[in-house]
């Protein structure tokens, strides 16, 4: 005995069944071929025309309501006669604009965007300690050849200051600047006190040589014996 709601769910499970089979039996009518729009390759088209405008397919447009004509297209000719005509088009660049990137980098200049949590490098891959010494040396030598070159130095200090740079000596331009005027300085000193010494010599020379004339005039007024 089976109840009667039961019979009733069979049943309605039967009926939906017979309405699939049904619907995937049935045959359908053919599409005529005049209504149907059948599809062209336009391939070779696109390949000549991108051969004729030095691109790529992919920037190759072709004009959707002359299909048709375009199609009989088989020649480079054709294809350029087209392109003159407007039916193929070679579409313009994409525009990838780097008005944001001058912004942001503008903005980084600044000192904005650069905190801890921006960098990704250490200290010395972000800014190389190689770097730091070519470009220090290279302003310390600069100076160095322009004030020898425009004779404010000799080339005697030129030398000891070059070697005191290549040895790390300098932090950076002022401290050599200061250095120089040092060594200026000494070296007036040592000019000074040099040109002190010759003339105490010299009046001590001449002391000695008016106290030998003294001598020698007083001798010769002495009798001889």
């Amino acid at each position: 005995h089976i109840p009667n709601g039961t019979c009733r769910l069979y049943s309605c499970y039967y009926e939906k069944g017979l309405a699939v089979v049904q619907r995937f039996t049935t045959k359908r009518p053919h599409c005529n071929s005049d209504d149907s729009k059948t599809m062209v390759s336009l391939k070779l088209q696109k390949r000549l025309a991108a051969s004729v405008l030095k691109c790529g397919q992919r920037k190759i447009w072709l004009d959707p309501n002359e299909i048709g004509e375009i199609s009989l297209a088989n020649s480079r000719r054709n294809i350029a006669r087209y392109h003159r005509d407007g039916l193929i088009i070679k579409k313009p660049t994409v525009v990838h604009s780097r008005a944001r990137v001058a912004l942001r980098n503008e903005a980084k200049r600044k000192g904005r965007h650069t905190g801890i949590g921006k960098r990704r490098g250490t200290a010395n891959a972000r800014l190389p300690m190689k770097v730091i010494w070519m470009r220090r040396t290279r302003v310390l030598r600069r100076l160095l050849r322009k004030m020898r070159d425009a004779k404010k130095i000799d080339k005697h200090i030129y030398h000891t200051l070059y070697m005191l740079a290549k040895g790390n000596h300098f932090k950076n331009k002022r401290v050599l600047l200061e250095n120089i005027h040092d060594k200026k300085r000494e070296m007036a000193e040592e000019k000074a006190l040099a040109e002190q010494a010759v003339a105490r010599k010299s009046r001590a020379r001449a002391r000695l040589q008016r106290k030998a004339a003294r001598d020698n005039a007083k001798s010769a007024a002495e009798p001889s014996e």
